[in-house]
């Protein structure tokens, strides 16, 4: 505290998690209806701009009179990790009333994906939507907070990464056993099958009677990693949605986040269909 840093450079971006995922989604290929609350400012416009580009049709509402949630990440040269501080702005306002106003988009849905950079209930009330039709349900639990066994119950699957899986059995992920371990423990609690995210070590899938350990790709040098566990659960989103099977689903989520550590930003980094797909044909 108290420090003051001089910074290398600065460049200004979209990003939320949410709105991460959905344009990692759209890129990938699915259409993409997504459910929020903007602010009447210049941030609003640009989410607005990177919707349209990703192809991502807006489901929000405007509240004058608070922002459009915002982030600052502060991304160390040496190593390329980050630190993230969040203003959600009226974001942090997304009540249950507003995902009940979009009742019908998430009952017409093929994949209902959520996070929890919104308030829980919000999250809650779009998994309970979800349920009641018929809509697989993805929840990343991400940033980590406490959830109750009620709320795993409507997760068809859940994406923590190690940390996050930590945060929610106890159990620390330093190695598969550990992941499997984690995955049990969210399965008992009434998750259908779990997902875990494991950074340079790809990611461990665990449910339904069977386990795959999904090795990570390499799509050229990292820049940094941010936006990386977003492109892996929106290109899962966006496979499950299209009709591909679970392994396959997992194989294009692996490739889409390694293509996307490997440029800088977070929402600017989620790649297209046709390059994920390229890299999984010369994976073979």
């Amino acid at each position: 505290m108290g420090e003051t840093l001089l910074g290398k450079s600065f460049v200004l971006g979209p990003g939320g998690k949410g709105s991460n995922q959905a344009v990692a989604a759209a890129r990938a290929g699915a259409e993409v209806r997504f459910v929020s609350k903007l602010g009447a400012d210049a941030f609003a416009d640009l989410a607005r701009s990177v919707w349209a580009e990703a192809g991502v049709t807006p489901e929000v509402s405007v509240d004058a009179e608070s922002y459009t949630g915002a982030a600052y990440i502060f991304i160390e040269d040496a190593t390329g990790a980050n630190a993230i501080i969040i203003s959600p702005g009226v974001a942090g306002t997304i009540a249950p009333a507003d995902v009940e106003a979009r009742a019908e988009v998430i009952a017409e849905a093929k994949v209902f994906l959520t996070q929890l950079e919104q308030p829980l209930d919000a999250a809650l009330r779009g998994l309970e939507i979800a349920r009641a039709a018929g809509v697989p349900t993805i929840l990343n639990p991400a940033p980590s907070v406490a959830l109750p066994d009620d709320m795993l119950a409507l997760c068809d699957i859940v994406t923590p990464n190690e940390s996050e899986a930590e945060g929610l059995t106890g159990i620390a992920v330093k190695s598969l056993d550990d992941a499997e371990r984690a995955a049990d423990a969210l399965i008992a609690r009434g998750a259908g099958a779990a997902v875990i995210t494991l950074g340079e070590n790809g990611a461990l899938y665990r449910g339904a009677g069977r386990t795959r350990h999904v090795p990570a790709m390499s799509a050229g040098p990292a820049v940094h990693t941010t936006g990386a566990g977003d492109a892996f659960n929106g290109a899962l989103a966006a496979a499950l949605a299209g009709g591909a099977d679970l392994v396959d689903a997992l194989d294009f989520a692996t490739a889409t986040a390694a293509i996307s550590v490997t440029r800088p930003g977070a929402a600017a980094s989620m790649p297209l269909r046709h390059e994920i797909d390229a890299l999984l044909a010369r994976r073979g």
